[in-house]
């Protein structure tokens, strides 16, 4: 019984120990339920780190981004000139790629701004290149219409836009009415028609003068796209023969788009002019119109303005070219004929010395003169790069002199927008085509043969 008793107690004491130590287990968690929060702590402060961490590399971008000058481009890059269009990008990335799009601690980043061949879709996208791109500066261009209207947007903006290739006399009536205004539009990359059409009419002249040459009658038709380079070529070449003592016998103006000229053409070979000369900056019109004037048998001395201006032409006229006069330029020097041969592997078809050439030149210019402002003021803005345009191009002091096509590309107060023209800065030789090359017939020290009539 004895035994049975203290079995008893002994399991009673056992019980009773396991109660106290069950009871003592929350005093011992409470330091243990503390050590979350220290964790807590511990994980906060990582957590910190990476934030701030990420907040840097956040900025570090905004900060690179300062350090991006974005440049527009405007070319005809679809519609009706898109060939031309073709060779532009072509030369500006050729042109961009020898410095690796870098001036200074600059990176030039492109904005291609297609004009389409329009005017007003043209206008569209450059404000579109400002508001939504950011661009801060812009080169080039094809149509006259369409630098008309896009230089009403670098003067609402302030964008600085140089080298344009529209030529038409209203770019020079808009500028001269508010240099202040329009003189964004700092540089063209081609002056205005009649200073380059005097060169047909000389070469006319002296054919006749020489015997070369001997027309029944001085008697000319003018042609040309309606848009206003075409009535600009047409009005100053009207007015130039005019003064020489040629009759004007008929002036025709059609679509941009046009391809169908045998009507036009019809009518020209009843009036049976000497000459018919005119313009278009369109491969598809030129080319047809040149084809269809063969095909109807049309006598006339033809000047096509522009016919070499897209690299592909002769494929698009074959034969029907001979005996045309054409005013470009050509790959003088040892350098740009090897730029020439780089375009060719890019695009797959010779380029034209005025279409991709004077478009090399343009980004070239550009070049030269940014370089020239970030080594004056260490920064590359819409600012800085207009006041040098002002100041140096403008009056110039500065001028470009490592071109491919033309010796020198100078400006001064009395020939802004327009470039100096003459030996020396920028001229155009009169070409005139068999088999597809151009042989220069104007002026008489670069002449390789005479001015020839149809036979």
């Amino acid at each position: 019984m004895k035994l049975k008793t203290l079995s008893l107690l002994i399991i009673i004491l056992a019980l009773l120990g396991a109660l106290v130590a069950c009871g003592g287990q929350p005093a011992a968690e409470e330091p243990a339920a503390e050590e979350p929060a220290a964790e807590e702590e511990m994980a906060e402060e990582p957590a910190a780190e990476e934030e701030m961490a990420e907040e840097e590399m956040a900025e570090e971008p905004a900060a690179e981004a300062e350090k991006v000058f974005k440049l527009g481009v405007l070319g005809p890059f679809s519609g009706p000139s898109a060939l031309t269009g073709e060779e532009f990008k072509a030369s500006v990335n050729l042109a961009f790629s020898n410095i690796d799009w870098t001036i200074g601690d600059y990176k030039i980043e492109p904005v291609w701004i297609d004009s389409q061949s329009d005017p007003a879709k043209a206008a569209q996208a450059y404000e579109q290149a400002v508001v939504q791109d950011g661009i801060q500066a812009g080169i080039l261009n094809w149509h006259s219409s369409v630098a008309v209207s896009a230089m009403e947007v670098t003067a609402k903006h302030k964008i600085p836009h140089f080298f344009g290739f529209g030529a038409t006399e209203v770019v020079n009536e808009t500028y001269a009415s508010d240099p202040e205004k329009y003189g964004y539009w700092t540089t063209k990359g081609w002056p205005t028609p009649r200073k380059l059409s005097i060169s047909y009419v000389e070469a006319l002249e002296d054919a006749i003068a020489s015997g070369t040459w001997v027309p029944e009658e001085k008697t000319v038709a003018i042609w040309g796209e309606d848009t206003d380079w075409g009535r600009s070529f047409g009005t100053g070449i009207k007015e130039q023969l005019q003064e020489r003592g040629w009759e004007v016998v008929g002036e025709e103006y059609f679509a941009l788009e046009q391809t169908e000229f045998y009507p036009l053409l019809n009518k020209f070979n009843e009036l049976n002019p000497a000459v018919i000369a005119g313009t278009s900056t369109a491969a598809a019109p030129m080319s047809a119109f040149i084809k269809q004037a063969d095909e109807v048998g049309l006598q006339s001395l033809i000047v096509a303005d522009g016919l070499g201006w897209v690299g592909d032409w002769y494929n698009l006229t074959g034969d029907s070219s001979d005996y045309v006069l054409d005013q470009i330029p050509g790959w003088a020097t040892d350098e740009g004929k090897a730029v020439a041969a780089q375009l060719e592997e890019v695009l797959g078809f010779p380029p034209s010395p005025s279409a991709g050439g004077l478009s090399y030149d343009g980004a070239s210019f550009f070049i030269a003169l940014a370089q020239d402002v970030y080594a004056e003021t260490g920064e590359l803005s819409s600012e800085s790069i207009y006041q040098f345009a002002q100041d140096k191009v403008q009056t110039g002091e500065w001028s470009f002199t490592d071109g491919i096509v033309m010796s020198e590309y100078k400006y001064t107060l009395e020939t802004t927008p327009d470039p100096i023209v003459g030996k020396g800065f920028y001229i155009f030789p009169v070409l005139q085509y068999f088999g597809g090359e151009g042989q220069i017939v104007f002026p008489p020290e670069w002449a390789v043969q005479e001015l020839a009539p149809k036979p």
